[in-house]
C-alpha cells in the first residue's frame, strides 16, 4: 500500500473537469493544520517516513521544478499518516537547500513527527497557494509554503480511508 500510494502521489493530475464535493473541497482547502484537522477524527496520528535524503533537481517533476528556485538540491521527505494505524495520507515535501538555513534545518530532520506540528508552531510561516489534483478517484493538494519567507512545497494526497472523503465524520 505505501509505495503503490506514493506512486499514485507523484502521478496527480492538477488539471481538470472533476470537481470535488463541497465537504471535500472544505478539506482540500484548508489553511490550517492537516494534522491537527486528522487528530480530530482519531486518537491517535502518526507518521511512517518512506524516504528522506537529498536528490537532485533532475529528479523533480517539471511542475515541481516551476514552483521551486532554481537549485541544485532539495531535501526530500515522502511520508504515510496515519490515524489510528489507517494510511490516510501519503505527502511529499520538497525544501531547497538554501531554504535549509538557521531554524528551518529542522526540516530535515521531521524523521516520524508530523510536518504540521512543526510548521504551525511558526509565526513566520505563509502559504502562496492551493493546487487541487485528482487521481482515480483520490484528491491530492499541493501547497508552496514559506518558512521566514523561504520556500517549499508540499505535496498531499487524501487515501482512500481518509476522513476527506466521509461526510459522516465528526469535527470537521
Amino acid at each position: 500500500m505505501p509505495q503503490d500510494a506514493l506512486t499514485l502521489l507523484h502521478a496527480l493530475c492538477w488539471t481538470g473537469s472533476a470537481q470535488p464535493s463541497t465537504f471535500t473541497l472544505d478539506w482540500l482547502m484548508e489553511e490550517d493544520s492537516m494534522t491537527q484537522r486528522f487528530e480530530r477524527h482519531c486518537q491517535q496520528v502518526t507518521v511512517q517516513p518512506y524516504r528522506e535524503g537529498f536528490i537532485t533537481s533532475a529528479e523533480l517533476s517539471e511542475e515541481e521544478r516551476a514552483q521551486l528556485p532554481d537549485e541544485a538540491r532539495f531535501w526530500l521527505r515522502e511520508i504515510i499518516l496515519s490515524g489510528d494505524g489507517v494510511p490516510w495520507l501519503a505527502g511529499r515535501t520538497l525544501v531547497p537547500e538554501s531554504t535549509l538555513d538557521g531554524p528551518e534545518a529542522m526540516l530535515s530532520q521531521m524523521g516520524t513527527r508530523p510536518l504540521g506540528r512543526y510548521l504551525f508552531s511558526s509565526s513566520t510561516l505563509s502559504r502562496d497557494f492551493i493546487t487541487i489534483g485528482q487521481i482515480d478517484g483520490l484528491w491530492g493538494r499541493r501547497s508552496r509554503l514559506r518558512l521566514s519567507d523561504k520556500p517549499f512545497l508540499l505535496t498531499e494526497l487524501f487515501l482512500p480511508a481518509a476522513p476527506v472523503y466521509s461526510q459522516l465524520s465528526q469535527g470537521k
